[in-house]
């Protein structure tokens, strides 16, 4: 698989000299892949989800982050999300050769997490890699690297140490081969990661955009904050698909950047929009456009529960292990009792409290 890009006059003046040189050239035909690009097997699967739309998912050879979509046009390629890193970015791009031969042109990140969007930097300028004001202003102002990013990679390093010292411990063969298949996976993994230069989008949009290629038609819309503070869906009206992100999921999604008090009404926008197909940034697609009440009805509660104990002075941490989601198990099956991620009260806190 290609990705879109012109010949350079230097470029061409290179080829020159090589062509006249005495000594018969060594050409590369491929640049060496970005750190943390070290994996046996297909790093993803691709469902087609309608003709010429793939959901693309990992297959867990290689640390991708989240899920993407993969959109083939009459003349080119159009790729939602970048995932976790160069390495994982650089892992689709070469991986569905397998689906066409169609260059990327375009590249859509929905919103600005590390998961979707920290792969941004190996596509050249001639890619318009798309996304929203705040997705750009968050990933070049150091926002992707925040909490959330700490949160759940933060302790690799540490991770790794501790496998090392699980494989020195263990005297166990077999075990000592799982352990060092864990170690392996995870060492890749921060090499990924220590790779990672956040790049944001070089094209961007504040309300929508449409792209026609072909005779295909790619609605880009952003509908207000929920997510992020630049969640875009991707809406596809002729194919009638819906790709979501994080925005709406199948399941709980992660709540720790959200605004929850308007996530519900841009999530009502969604019901709007002509579509038998969801694509969505975790999980696999799905039909049931219920989930959108689900997901309001869930977050309505949450909201409502994290201001009555955050009017009664509790800590963010006292509410979180007191909030009781329980009413809502028959439509998110996880949740099992009392409790909810503290992180997710947090954030809800810092909003009541005038945050941004």
């Amino acid at each position: 698989m290609r990705i879109a890009a012109r010949p350079t006059l230097a470029a061409l003046f290179l080829l020159v000299a090589c062509q006249a040189a005495d000594q018969p050239s060594q050409a590369t035909d491929e640049a060496a892949p970005p750190p943390g690009y070290d994996f046996e097997g297909p790093a993803f699967e691709f469902e087609e989800v309608v003709p010429g739309v793939y959901h693309a998912r990992g297959t867990g050879s290689l640390a991708v982050g989240s899920h993407g979509a993969v959109i083939v046009n009459e003349e080119d390629v159009l790729l939602v999300e970048s995932h976790i890193s160069p390495a994982a970015a650089q892992a689709v791009v070469d991986e569905i050769e397998a689906l066409t031969d169609k260059p990327v042109r375009y590249v859509v990140n929905t919103h600005y997490h590390f998961d979707h969007a920290h792969g941004n930097q190996i596509y050249p300028p001639e890619v318009h890699v798309i996304g929203h004001e705040v997705t750009r202003e968050m990933l070049e102002n150091g926002g992707s690297m925040g909490r959330s990013y700490q949160s759940f990679v933060g302790g690799l390093p540490d991770q790794v140490a501790a496998l090392e010292a699980q494989v020195a411990a263990a005297e166990d063969e077999e075990e000592r081969a799982e352990l060092e298949g864990r170690l392996a996976y995870t060492r890749n993994y921060l090499a990924g990661q220590e790779a990672v230069v956040p790049v944001g989008p070089n094209t961007t949009l504040s309300e929508r955009m449409t792209l026609f290629r072909g005779d295909r038609e790619i609605r880009l819309l952003f509908f207000g904050r929920g997510h992020t503070g630049g969640d875009v869906v991707v809406h596809l009206p002729r194919e009638r698909v819906l790709i979501t992100g994080d925005l709406l999921l199948p399941r709980l999604p992660y709540m720790g950047d959200g605004y929850l008090d308007e996530w519900d009404d841009t999530l009502e926008h969604l019901k709007s929009l002509d579509f038998d197909w969801v694509i969505p940034g975790h999980g696999n697609p799905f039909q049931d456009r219920e989930r959108i009440t689900y997901q309001q009805e869930y977050m309505r509660d949450l909201q409502a529960q994290a201001a009555a104990l955050h009017a009664e002075g509790l800590s963010y941490e006292e509410a979180a292990a007191r909030i009781d989601m329980s009413d809502h198990a028959d439509n998110y099956p996880q949740i099992a009792g009392a409790g909810v991620p503290p992180v997710t009260v947090q954030r809800i806190f810092e909003l009541l409290d005038g945050g941004s």
